[in-house]
């Protein structure tokens, strides 16, 4: 039974292949699914192999830590720390002015400069509010 379970466990454990996120570092997005439904913050970190983002004020939890004493002084000191733990992409929303919103991506032109100096047009892809249509 406990070997089962070892194999269960390992086989969660198969990351998924990397896709990119629509969320990204600095966003302000809204919890739209869980404990904290509603609350607003600012994303921290994005962990895109696990599909999670780490949200400022929101799913925060309680760490017990223990006192290290290696390097002399510069040693951690033990205690209760309290910090946010990730939340999955799917249960965030990007709030774009008061509401949240959907987002898409379109091509736009770009002029860049080669490194002789002369100038060409390509396009760059942005992200859209599926709501507004204004670049996010």
């Amino acid at each position: 039974m406990a070997q089962k379970n070892a194999q269960k466990r390992a086989l969660k454990k198969v990351p998924q292949q990397a896709k990119s996120l629509n969320i990204k570092k600095g966003d302000t997005v809204r919890v739209i699914a869980g404990k904290d439904k509603g609350a607003e913050g600012r994303v921290i970190a994005v962990i895109a192999d696990e599909r999670r983002v780490i949200v400022e004020g929101v799913n925060r939890i309680k760490r017990h830590t223990k006192v290290v004493n290696q390097g002399g002084r510069a040693g951690t000191t033990g205690g209760i720390v309290t910090q946010e733990a990730a939340i999955h992409v799917s249960n965030v929303m990007l709030v774009d002015g008061k509401s949240t919103t959907r987002i898409g991506f379109k091509r736009v032109e770009a002029k860049k400069r080669r490194s002789d100096g002369s100038e060409y047009t390509a396009q760059r892809s942005v992200r859209i509010s599926r709501k507004s249509g204004e670049e996010i």
